[in-house]
């Protein structure tokens, strides 16, 4: 498993979808991984420190896991089948480890606000990962891709990539910024 942390949340201003781009810890790989709207604020009030006037979901699991007695361990993202990401949240409760099944933008989202760790899977990162080149880690988003040396035939293909690069080639996170402040 390879430890990620979140790296933005990106609004296409074209389509308004969201993304939510995960990094490795000790690499220079991104996940990007689609969610959406309410996820993505989700993530974002939490990780910009915005307190919701009520609970939202993810303020009420962690309070009923807590509650139960248990604690977030971490979160794995485990698969990717057909396009659909799949994730498990890790609780210990009273030293019994429950794994529960999860679309990653929900556990995502209770990670930030628990503070544990993302892990994705190496075979989920081979398939799906990319590595932004060192234009586009600033602030221009030129192109996302795998240089050739670390292709494989397990990597995804250039046409699978297409969609991740144009849709990331079109997102200004600076914008999403003022939409939240007006």
């Amino acid at each position: 498993m390879i430890e990620t942390i979140v790296d933005s949340i990106r609004v296409s201003l074209v389509t308004q979808h969201r993304v939510v781009i995960l990094k490795e810890v000790n690499g220079e790989r991104h996940l990007p991984i689609w969610i959406g709207p309410f996820e993505a604020e989700a993530i974002a009030m939490e990780l910009q420190g915005v307190t919701a006037a009520r609970p939202l979901p993810y303020d009420l699991i962690k309070t009923m896991i807590s509650d139960m007695g248990g604690t977030v361990q971490e979160i794995l993202v485990t698969d990717l089948a057909q396009d659909v990401f799949y994730a498990r949240i890790v609780i210990d409760q009273d030293g019994r480890r429950v794994e529960v099944d999860s679309r990653p933008s929900d556990a995502i989202a209770l990670a930030v606000r628990t503070e544990v760790s993302i892990f994705v899977d190496e075979s989920v990162m081979e398939r799906a990962g990319v590595v932004l080149d060192a234009e586009s880690e600033g602030e221009s988003e030129d192109a996302i891709g795998l240089p050739e040396s670390e292709r494989t035939e397990e990597t995804a293909s250039e046409e699978d990539l297409t969609v991740f690069r144009d849709f990331i080639n079109s997102l200004d996170l600076d914008d999403f910024d003022r939409k939240r402040e007006n």
